[in-house]
C-alpha cells in the first residue's frame, strides 16, 4: 500500500491537493510526486491508462504520494484488479444510487465487509506479505463515489448513508450533460445540483471534491468546504506551459 495513509487523511478532511494523470508516462507522475502533490488521480475511464500503466505509475511514485484510480466502470473485476496493484483507493464513476454505491464498496472490501477476491499482486508484495495486507486493506482502501448525474443528485442523501463510501467526487462535465447542457456549469440548475451535493457531504462531515481546471477555481472551492482538491491535469498543465512559452517568445 502507499505509505501516505491517504484514507485516514481523507476522512480527517485534511486538505489534499492532487492532479489528474491521463497520459501513460510514469515519469510525469514521478515528477508530480517530486513536486509535492498529496495524491494523483489516475484516469482509466477517459485517459489512455491500462492496468500495466497504473502499475508502472505506482512503482514510479513509490509511495511518495497516494495513487487513486478512477476505474473504467463500477465492476467487481475491474475494481479488484486495480486494487491488487497496490494503490490507495478508487474513484467509481456514475454512482447514481445507494445500491450502486454498495456494489462499489463490496467490490473494494474483503469479506466480511465485502466480496473482493484475494490476489497476489503488487499490493501484497506479490504474495510475500499477503497476510499483513489482508489484515489492513479494508481500513486503508479509500472508496470515492463520483456524483455526475442528475439521478445521483436526487439520491445523494441515500448514497451518503452507505457504509464504506468515504467521500464524493463531483463530475461537473457529465453532471451538466445530464441536464442537457454539457459544459454549461454556470447554469442555475447545474450550480444548484453541485451545491446540494456539497451541502449533503458537509452536513455528514464527508470529504467532497470537484474538478478545478485552474488554480483560481481551486482556491475558491477550498473556501467553500472542499478538502479533496483536484486541480488541472497532465495534458492541461503541459499544454498551458507550452503555449505560455511560445507566447512569451513570440510577443
Amino acid at each position: 500500500m502507499d505509505t501516505t495513509n491517504f484514507r485516514s487523511r481523507l476522512l480527517q478532511r485534511e486538505r489534499l491537493v492532487g492532479t489528474i494523470i491521463s497520459i501513460p508516462a510514469p515519469a510525469l507522475a514521478e515528477m508530480c510526486a517530486d513536486a509535492g502533490f498529496d495524491w494523483l488521480f489516475l484516469d482509466m475511464e477517459h485517459g489512455a491508462l491500462d492496468l500495466h500503466d497504473v502499475e508502472q505509475i505506482a512503482q514510479a511514485v513509490n509511495g511518495r504520494c497516494a495513487c487513486v484510480v478512477r476505474v473504467p466502470s463500477n465492476d467487481r473485476v475491474w475494481i479488484g484488479r486495480v486494487l491488487d496493484l497496490g494503490v490507495s483507493g478508487i474513484i467509481v464513476p456514475q454512482v447514481n444510487s445507494a445500491d450502486e454505491a454498495q456494489r462499489a464498496v463490496a467490490a473494494a472490501k474483503y469479506p466480511p465487509q465485502g466480496t473482493r477476491g484475494v490476489g497476489t499482486g503488487r499490493a501484497s508484495r506479490y504474495g510475500a506479505r499477503l497476510s499483513e495486507y489482508l489484515a489492513h486493506a479494508n481500513d486503508e482502501t479509500a472508496v470515492i463515489a463520483q456524483i455526475e448525474h442528475v439521478d445521483a443528485v436526487r439520491n445523494v442523501e441515500h448514497i451518503a448513508q452507505v457504509g464504506g463510501v468515504d467521500g464524493f467526487m463531483i463530475g461537473p462535465f457529465d453532471l451538466s450533460g445530464s441536464f442537457g447542457k454539457p459544459g454549461h456549469f454556470e447554469e442555475d440548475d447545474v450550480q444548484a445540483a453541485i451545491t446540494r451535493v456539497r451541502d449533503v457531504a458537509l452536513a455528514r462531515q464527508m470529504p467532497v471534491s470537484v474538478f478545478c481546471p485552474t488554480v483560481e477555481q481551486a482556491q475558491r472551492v477550498q473556501h467553500e468546504g472542499y478538502t479533496l482538491l483536484l486541480v488541472s491535469a497532465d495534458n492541461l498543465l503541459f499544454g498551458r506551459a507550452a503555449r505560455a512559452l511560445l507566447e512569451a517568445l513570440r510577443s
